[in-house]
């Protein structure tokens, strides 16, 4: 079976008008199979209130898998290397795991899985870094707190044991400047053709894609171009891939 996972990022009370406008327009495409990737303080500055996570528990309720997508997502850390390139070129300062070490990951994981479980009343799916990018501790962590499942842009893991349960890039769109929307527009039309043959597609939306007539279109052309690949969890990842796979290499 051809599988197609959706997700909201950023999900946060920062941006809950955004997260309803993109859960209305994703529910026409897959209902209630997608993922939200929820942000337990974004940027320090908004946490949980009590009126989004009775909204939260709401979703979860209706089947909607809830993953815990860092704890403040905003990069406090000081990069060299690669590491500089890609907080720099990749992210606009959201690259939260990137220069974490392992006991820092881990306490920012553990943390933010306690306050996702204990909103929705059930097992977070697992955890995906922002802007999906990890250090190599904060990689080695995502077992140690007891994450089913990770995603990175070209993968879908099982932190213990290592499984890759999917391969391939998100589409994803980036709405933060003119030339980004314009590049993130051709790849998505490119995608959409390269990944016909994918037993897995994963499409990825963002609550500042809401602002973007054209990025929007984007998103429901991409959904359309898929008609073989039926909306699934994350979790069915874990039933479909035998062990015998191989695992991912931290990076």
């Amino acid at each position: 079976m051809k599988r197609l996972l959706a997700s909201i990022h950023d999900v946060s009370p920062r941006f809950e008008r955004e997260v309803e406008q993109l859960l209305d327009r994703l529910r026409g495409h897959v209902g209630d199979r997608l993922a939200m990737l929820v942000v337990p303080d974004h940027w320090n500055g908004a946490p949980m209130t009590p009126a989004f996570a009775a909204k939260l528990r709401g979703w979860a309720d209706a089947g909607i898998e809830m993953f815990v997508h860092g704890w403040s997502h905003l990069d406090d850390s000081a990069h060299r290397g690669a590491a500089a390139l890609k907080a720099k070129h990749m992210t606009a300062g959201e690259g939260e795991f990137l220069g974490l070490n392992h006991g820092e990951a881990l306490a920012r994981m553990r943390r933010g899985k306690a306050l996702v479980e204990d909103v929705t009343g059930r097992a977070a799916a697992g955890f995906i870094a922002p802007a999906w990018l990890y250090s190599g501790a904060a990689r080695a962590a995502l077992g140690d707190a007891g994450f089913a499942l990770a995603e990175d842009h070209a993968h879908v893991w099982a932190p213990v044991g290592g499984r890759v349960l999917a391969r391939g890039p998100v589409i994803t769109w980036a709405s933060r400047s003119r030339p980004r929307q314009l590049s993130s527009l051709a790849a998505a039309a490119v995608l959409r053709r390269v990944l016909q043959p994918s037993d897995t597609v994963r499409i990825a939306v963002h609550p500042g894609d809401t602002r973007v007539p054209q990025l929007l279109d984007s998103i429901d052309r991409t959904f359309a171009a898929f008609p073989r690949h039926r909306p699934a969890a994350y979790a069915d990842l874990l039933r479909a891939v035998p062990v015998s796979r191989a695992a991912i290499r931290a990076s």
